[in-house]
């Protein structure tokens, strides 16, 4: 019989949490698309609208760089998006943002796991971790061309 490396108490916290969101995460993307698609809610962004050339150009709606398109259609950027919510378009988003902020959660919860075995090194780099996120999630740093 060989010897397999067994996982640790964080490994396995991180794993299964990781595991939970990704099917909730998978699940409203689904739910979010059937009601974009099935026209339950209405679009922002009418979705017979994209296809069309808007007046001076030669370039369809979606063919079109995102800021232009942001500009043809003021959509907001960055957090902007929470606002349109209600929009079948903008729905898909929080399927999109709960898995883009699932790691943060894997670390919150493991952090209190390392703390209490007293590993303080991988303690602060999970703490590290969050706040570093958080901080990339929050918009304040603008970086890029987007």
């Amino acid at each position: 019989m060989e010897n397999k490396p067994k996982a640790s108490e964080e490994q396995l916290a991180y794993a299964g949490i990781l595991n939970k969101g990704m099917w909730i995460g998978l699940a409203l993307l689904v739910v979010t698309f059937i009601v974009y698609v099935s026209g339950m809610l209405p679009s922002y962004v009418p979705i017979e609208k994209l296809s069309e050339t808007p007046q001076g150009s030669n370039v369809p709606y979606w063919g079109m760089r995102a800021h232009e398109l942001n500009q043809a259609f003021n959509i907001p950027t960055g957090w902007g998006w929470v606002s349109l919510v209600g929009k079948g378009d903008y729905l898909n988003f929080v399927g999109i943002a709960m898995l883009g902020g699932l790691s943060i959660l894997c670390y919150l919860v493991i952090l209190p796991i390392l703390i209490r075995k007293k590993d303080t090194s991988y303690a602060v780099i999970a703490a590290l971790e969050v706040a570093v996120l958080l901080l990339a999630a929050s918009g304040i740093l603008k970086a890029g061309g987007h």
